[in-house]
């Protein structure tokens, strides 16, 4: 019966959809550009062991060698400019306050009391929307739709505490707990696995090094590798899988609390405290999250 119930982001108001979409989009241009950027920096790197004469005075490698460095900084003054990670972030930080607050509305947890008028609720639905919108950058979110309470949200809110509880614990905290279980897992793996990679070009370089100095290798390839460790290094550090799998880790661990808190829950007045409770904790892991992105 809760499935009938399910309140999936398609069931959020519109502004969660146009600041879910700013945000991907951000993150996708952001992977992408940084991705772009490496790579030009490690084939510059490889061109510059390389020599292809063109008439005897221009040597063909190394324009190609500049030509590389060009991309590589056009890239990075596109970041500079265009600045993708800021849509990311603060349409991530936007999308999941709506979120939150759409939650809060529909479990009537507070500040939507049961006991208030509903005229009341959804004017500070709105209100509260409003002003999450008045805060967001015009120049990374933009919003074209009006605000409004979705029918989902009113059907889960009329409920009776049983079905709101059910809906709530199901849609909401269990499926933020796979989420951030997913995601730990998912990190730590790649965390050792990048571990694993970067120990074996620092391995590779100093065999290289010492065969270069010894004349059997003729050409620069402990340059290559430095490049190649470089860039791994520096990848490492934007996709942060080790600090996200331990806050991941936390967060899918504090949700477990959570449900185990909110399954006892018989009355609406505890309900209202305990939801809007268990929002703060989901509320707090994302501002974690930001936070460890550099963005205050």
């Amino acid at each position: 019966m809760t499935s009938t119930y399910r309140l999936g982001d398609e069931h959020l108001p519109s502004p969660f959809k146009s600041a879910d979409n700013a945000s991907l989009r951000g993150q996708t241009l952001y992977v992408r550009a940084t991705k772009l950027r490496l790579s030009f920096a490690v084939l510059a790197a490889i061109l510059a062991t390389m020599t292809l004469q063109i008439g005897g005075t221009w040597d063909l490698a190394g324009l190609c060698v500049a030509l590389a460095f060009i991309a590589t900084l056009l890239t990075e003054v596109w970041l500079l400019v265009a600045k993708p990670e800021r849509a990311w972030y603060d349409g991530r930080a936007f999308a999941e306050s709506i979120k939150t607050l759409s939650w809060r509305y529909a479990a009537a947890a507070k500040p939507f009391s049961l006991q208030a008028p509903d005229f009341e609720n959804e004017r500070h639905f709105i209100a509260e929307v409003g002003k999450i919108i008045s805060e967001a950058p015009s120049d990374s979110i933009a919003i074209t739709a009006p605000v409004h309470i979705t029918e989902r949200m009113q059907e889960i809110r009329q409920s009776p505490l049983s079905v709101r509880r059910s809906v709530y614990l199901e849609f909401r905290i269990n499926d933020q707990l796979k989420w951030y279980a997913g995601k730990a897992d998912f990190n730590r793996s790649w965390a050792a696995r990048w571990r694993v990679i970067l120990i074996v070009i620092e391995g590779a370089g100093i065999t290289a090094a010492i065969l270069k100095a010894g004349g059997v290798i003729p050409f620069d390839l402990p340059g290559i590798l430095a490049a190649l460790l470089g860039a791994g290094s520096a990848w490492f550090a934007v996709r942060q899988h080790e600090s996200l799998g331990r806050a991941y880790s936390f967060a899918a661990n504090d949700l477990s609390i959570v449900h185990a808190r909110l399954q006892s829950i018989d009355s609406d007045d505890d309900w209202e405290r305990e939801a809007a409770d268990a929002e703060e904790a989901i509320s707090r892991e994302h501002t974690m999250w930001r936070a460890s992105r550099g963005v205050a």
